[in-house]
């Protein structure tokens, strides 16, 4: 009897060869790249999770790289040598590099657009996309603003997730006879230049999950608003600053949805066996004065969440 529980306390303790640490002596790295509301949300979320499923014990490291690929490199091997149980990487950037100095420690992503255009696949790395449809982003501008035919994306070149985003919304407008108009920029200062010359020429600007411009959303909105050019948002906080809408995820339940699959991975669950998951309820979201200012019936928006 004395074996067989000794056998059954092993059991319980190891999972394919794995030891199963109580959550107090878990130790999770979060690595951010820079502050804004839908990455803060989704490190909410997932701190979230944890303390709704028994992990609120663990002992978190949160680190923001403040825009700064370098710093999030610095980060990503802090978190290495310091030998974490699990890396939560917010943001491609810090995604990338996290997997660029472990292939060992479980990495859980998340506001990751294209996972595989990153370079981010292997065995010990899985979590959540924030992929969501430019066409029907696409589309709700030729149902709002019908007379709108070139569309204006500002992006930052160095972030493979947004060149993604430009080069499919290229190939969404075709189908709806739109025409994209892009400018690249590659820090804030590039920003307000960047935006003069792009709002001279386009009716509408449309911005994707950038993390440079979305941070950048005040003065984006600060210009267009001075050139009458309509802004489609790419995250619900940017609708409340004042862009005119934007059809998105929930940054918050992604972020949830992440600290749910990261417990399954501190319980011995392998992340290669883990396909990356995706939110795919979206929500229309609209700005009641931008609205007004663009003469757009909100009657036509119907179940549309306003501001």
């Amino acid at each position: 009897m004395k074996k067989l529980a000794m056998i059954l306390l092993l059991l319980s303790t190891v999972v394919m060869g794995k030891e199963i640490k109580e959550p107090k002596n878990i130790e999770i790295g979060v690595t951010q790249i820079m502050e804004h509301p839908a990455l803060d949300s989704a490190r909410v979320g997932f701190e979230k999770a944890l303390k709704d499923n028994g992990y609120g014990d663990v002992k978190i490291d949160y680190q923001n790289a403040q825009g700064d690929f370098g710093t999030a490199q610095m980060i990503a091997n802090s978190f290495a040598q310091g030998k974490k149980d699990l890396i939560y990487a917010i943001s491609t950037p810090s995604a990338q590099a996290a997997y660029n100095v472990t292939k060992e420690i479980p990495i859980l992503i998340t506001a990751v657009t294209d996972v595989k255009a990153a370079g981010l696949v292997g065995d010990n790395i899985t979590g959540t996309s924030d992929a969501t449809s430019i066409y029907k982003q696409l589309e709700t501008i030729t149902k709002i603003l019908p007379n709108a035919k070139k569309i204006g994306i500002i992006y930052n070149t160095s972030e493979q997730n947004s060149q993604v985003q430009v080069a499919s919304a290229k190939e969404e407008s075709k189908k709806l006879g739109l025409e994209i108009i892009e400018t690249g920029v590659t820090n804030v200062n590039d920003m307000a230049m960047g935006l003069d010359s792009l709002l001279d020429k386009v009716d509408v600007l449309y911005t994707p999950t950038d993390n440079l411009v979305v941070s950048a959303t005040p003065l984006v909105l600060n210009k267009a608003n001075r050139k009458n050019v309509p802004v489609v948002g790419c995250i619900e906080d940017q609708v409340a600053q004042g862009a005119l809408i934007t059809d998105t995820i929930d940054y918050k339940k992604l972020g949830y949805q992440t600290g749910e699959m990261a417990i399954r991975v501190l319980k011995g669950e392998e992340p290669k066996n883990m396909p990356v998951e995706t939110l795919k309820n979206t929500q229309l979201i609209v700005n009641k004065k931008a609205a007004e200012k663009y003469g757009i019936d909100l009657g036509a928006l119907e179940g549309a969440k306003l501001y």
